[in-house]
């Protein structure tokens, strides 16, 4: 499966100089609003050091890791949501993301220009949170139009349609993101066609200055406290620093170059993390002499939906799949010996894939 995470931001917070650093693509990045006209999309390999173990053992032809994709999306300014400034080519481009990277400026330098004229992050921050609320409060009313009348006619679906559409009119009203609001589970299916923008689960980055990257500085302190509501994330991420690291394609000097700032992994690195574990998404192999591959699915997903993502055909005609813990593969080094040794479990359609598994699929079509 796919997964993709949208990189948002007023202009000239550092959106541009972080895509470029974390995907080595080239969107421009300059000092002057809306230097990204169109998304800019960069498919980057997620970093999981459980296939170079693999590849040690297995010594495939080729190895292929997981992707995610981070889009680049235009900068937004205050009246967005009634069109001002790229506002509806930007709202269309993040209703079709899993993710959102939000970017708030943490650092000052007098040489790069602020939209508002000084450093703010919790204005930036309200800024586009209200233009995407407003966004979601248009969606939602457009609907309850729709379904009043036949709510008010007595029919059962629309009435409770309409309840829960209520609610989210009043929490968006009220200043607060649809991700944040208090409605059973199953309520929440009556705005699913909406596809909220507000929904979607959100990181903050604070890209702050070289110095701060490790402690954080009183810009990213007063980003934390505002979103502590939100029981969200707010990773520390210095954009000048991983535009250096993306210039070092020797490993040795990226690790002695992150040792000089106190750091032990890149800021790609925890931001993948963090994109996972947002989405609650983890990782199964497959590994042959052919290839040793990576498969990025749903924490939670049984063994049939798993394979599903190789070929529809695996999930249909699912028959079992052959399991060998990652741990067991390294102390018994070959599949065979794992199977001499009682380490390969046979599991049916209810097995739960576990983060690691190596698996090999039967199934019949």
């Amino acid at each position: 499966m796919g997964l993709q995470c949208g990189i948002v931001g007023l202009p000239n917070v550092g959106k541009s100089t972080l895509f470029n650093a974390l995907s080595n693509a080239k969107a421009e990045a300059a000092n002057y609003p809306f230097c990204t006209i169109e998304p800019n999309v960069g498919v980057i390999t997620v970093p999981d050091e459980r296939l170079q173990i693999l590849e040690g053992l297995v010594t495939p032809q080729r190895v292929l890791p997981a992707v995610i994709e981070f889009v680049d999306i235009a900068g937004l300014v205050k009246g967005a949501s009634k069109g001002e400034g790229l506002g509806n080519k930007f709202l269309s481009n993040i209703r079709e993301v899993d993710a959102i990277i939000h970017v708030v400026r943490c650092f000052k330098d007098d040489n790069i220009v602020h939209v508002a004229g000084g450093v703010d992050p919790v204005f930036d921050k309200e800024v586009i949170d209200n233009e995407l609320q407003l966004k979601d409060l248009e969606s939602v009313d457009k609907k309850i139009s729709k379904i009043e009348r036949a709510a008010k006619s007595g029919d059962a679906k629309s009435k409770k349609d309409l309840a829960v559409l209520l609610q989210y009119k009043a929490h968006l009203e009220a200043g607060q993101s649809a991700r944040s609001i208090d409605v059973a589970e199953e309520d929440k299916a009556a705005v699913e066609d909406l596809q909220l923008l507000t929904a979607k689960p959100v990181i903050y980055v604070a890209n702050v200055e070289e110095t701060a990257v490790l402690t954080g500085n009183e810009y990213s302190q007063k980003l934390q406290e505002a979103v502590k509501s939100e029981n969200a994330l707010v990773i520390l991420v210095s954009a000048a620093i991983e535009a250096q690291i993306a210039e070092l394609t020797d490993l040795d000097e990226r690790a002695m170059f992150l040792e000089e700032y106190g750091l032990t992994e890149s800021g790609l690195n925890r931001l993948i993390r963090a994109s996972y574990s947002l989405l609650n998404l983890i990782t199964y192999f497959t590994a042959g002499v052919q290839e040793v591959r990576a498969w990025t699915i749903r924490k939670g997903w049984k063994a049939p939906q798993a394979a599903g993502v190789i070929h529809t055909d695996f999930e249909r005609g699912f028959i079992k799949a052959e399991v060998i813990k990652i741990a067991d593969y390294q102390q018994f080094k070959t599949e065979a010996a794992c199977r001499d040794a009682g380490k390969i479990g046979i599991e049916g359609k209810e097995y739960i894939v576990q983060d690691g598994d190596v698996m090999h699929f039967r199934f019949n079509v």
